[in-house]
């Protein structure tokens, strides 16, 4: 539909111009400025003058395109606007802005936000520039004081300087992490290492620390723990973090140890259905202990500490020294709010879970497992989970068994532990010779072998004390007490083999003893040489006959010397 012709059409009014009829034609699409700039040329009126328009009544026309039409005899009056109507209307105008900006102003306090926004500034400026000048004088009294114990040590000299005694100043030098969270990566476990952290064969040397970290932290999810302590988890990362960088590079002591120790601890509590039997509370307490047993070990053992009289050995009054330290250590890095897992725990409660951890790491010392283990097996028999004091014997026991379990594992990872052992026992026995100190038998590496080092231990501290701890738990027997037992005979065979070399040993010096000794047999025959030796000596003392099999090169080149009776 098309619009009507009308629409169109211009529109026509007249103008009362100085007496003169003036006729006004413009479109009836005209914007209001453009009618009124054709108004102003019209009247002789300059252009962007403030005008209005009167009908012949005096009354205002609105100037637009929809004002009413006149005629000639209706004229309309174009009056420009006076200054002083002017100015009053920008002074109302003037008047309604300022009313809306203080409406404003009120409403939204602007100048009260700046003023205060301004005072905390200078408030918080204050503060850096402060707490800047305190970090300036703390590190100044560090070096200070650094300086002075330099001096101190350099001026006493002597055993002092032995870098095995724990320093009092050392007091948290590493109890921070050194790193922080994001260079500790999260590692998703396989459903495979999941069911091998479980059991007693896990292979602890295929992992790196690392990979260790984030298996004893699934531990703790997997128990149940983070949730029951309500532990911030980026908490329980940090704690893992000052837990590993707290365990020195020792040939045992080491943090591997501590890996070793926490996940027997683990499989245990899954073997023994120890989540059915103790309380949430109970398992945190075992594998937190387990976790800290060992804290800072200086790799010299109490022994060393007593007879050294170390700073250790002076401080806890020669009582389980080491023990008392690893304690110690541990509150001291829970006590860092950074890495405090226990912080959302109520107070009464904490002071029982740091006695009973207390109570467990304190276990760990060797000088009392006769006592502990007298203890339980006077419970065992007759045992009650409602007993608190059973429970905590058990504990105790727990911890003791774990941190003793090396010989539970499989071979090939339980004899490198050996190895490790008597490396650590050996720079013991080493210090000790050199400061003139008692030296342990099953410490001096003139003296020790490596079977003769296991088999006693296994036989008179192992395997009884797990036996006992089967009586409770039979479901042990099979995959903890039999490989013990497994072990004791393996060590038993290296020992004969052992004895016999040592047996043997004499044959390889024959060349060197050969003017002294008058040979009495010798039977040569197939590709090597089946010897049966009888010799006696220039003074007429016997030597044991010996029987071997294929002996050595060097042997065989002794037999041609032996002339035939």
């Amino acid at each position: 539909m098309g619009s009507s012709p009308s629409s169109y059409a211009p529109k026509t009014i007249y103008l009362n111009v100085d007496g003169k009829i003036q006729k006004v034609v413009f479109s009836r699409h005209c914007s209001p400025c453009d009618i009124k700039e054709l108004l102003c040329s019209s009247s002789n009126i300059p252009r962007n003058s403030a005008i209005m328009m009167v009908d012949p009544e005096g009354a205002m026309v609105s100037i637009d395109p929809t004002m009413p039409p006149n005629s000639p005899n209706t004229l309309y009056k174009v009056v420009p606007l006076s200054t002083g109507q002017l100015g009053e209307k920008e002074d109302m105008f003037q008047n309604v802005l300022s009313q809306v900006a203080e409406q404003f102003s009120r409403a939204f306090r602007i100048n009260e936000l700046k003023t205060e926004v301004t005072n905390r500034l200078a408030m918080l400026e204050k503060r850096v520039e402060l707490e800047g000048l305190k970090v300036v004088e703390i590190e100044k009294c560090k070096n200070d004081l650094k300086k002075l114990r330099d001096e101190m040590t350099s001026r006493v000299g002597g055993r002092v300087n032995c870098p095995c005694k724990y320093n009092f100043s050392d007091d948290g030098k590493k109890l921070t992490p050194r790193r922080d969270v994001p260079s500790y990566p999260k590692y998703t476990l396989s459903q495979e290492t999941i069911e091998a952290l479980k059991k007693p064969t896990f292979d602890v040397w295929h992992w790196e620390h690392n990979e260790m970290l984030s298996c004893l932290e699934y531990m703790y999810h997997d128990l149940g723990l983070v949730r029951e302590f309500n532990m911030n988890p980026i908490t329980l990362k940090r704690w893992l973090l000052g837990i590993q960088e707290n365990y020195r590079s020792n040939p045992f002591h080491n943090f591997r140890h501590c890996f070793c120790v926490s996940q027997m601890m683990y499989g245990m509590i899954h073997l023994c259905n120890l989540q059915e039997k103790l309380t949430q509370t109970d398992l945190g307490i075992l594998m937190t202990a387990a976790v800290c047993h060992d804290l800072d070990h200086p790799g010299y053992n109490n022994t060393y500490q007593i007879n050294a009289r170390t700073e250790l050995a002076v401080r806890y009054n020669d009582i389980s020294p080491l023990e008392n330290h690893h304690c110690a250590v541990a509150f001291q890095i829970l006590c860092l709010p950074e890495c405090n897992i226990f912080a959302n725990v109520d107070l009464e409660a904490f002071k029982q879970i740091r006695q009973a951890i207390i109570t467990l790491i304190l276990a760990t010392d060797m000088a009392r497992h006769g006592e502990i283990l007298e203890s339980f097996k006077q419970k065992v028999d007759s045992f009650d989970y409602a007993n608190e004091e059973h429970v905590t014997c058990l504990k105790m026991v727990l911890i003791k068994c774990c941190d003793i379990s090396n010989e539970v594992r499989p071979t090939e990872v339980a004899e490198p532990w050996v190895d490790c052992l008597l490396e650590e026992y050996f720079m013991q026995s080493d210090r000790e010779k050199c400061e003139g100190l008692p030296v342990a038998p099953f410490m001096d590496r003139d003296k020790v072998t490596k079977p003769t080092a296991q088999i006693g231990f296994i036989k008179f501290v192992l395997i009884p004390m797990f036996e006992t701890v089967m009586k409770l738990f039979p479901q042990i027997e099979e995959i903890m007490v039999q490989p013990l037992r497994d072990s004791r005979d393996h060590y038993e065979e290296l020992k004969q083999i052992d004895d016999a070399m040592t047996e043997v040993g004499p044959i390889r010096c024959l060349s060197v003893c050969l003017p002294v000794l008058r040979p009495m047999s010798l039977i040569s025959g197939g590709t090597g040489y089946s010897a049966r030796l009888s010799c006696t000596s220039a003074n007429g003392s016997s030597w044991p006959g010996v029987s071997r099999e294929a002996l050595s090169p060097s042997s065989q080149l002794l037999a041609p010397n032996f002339p035939d009776h």
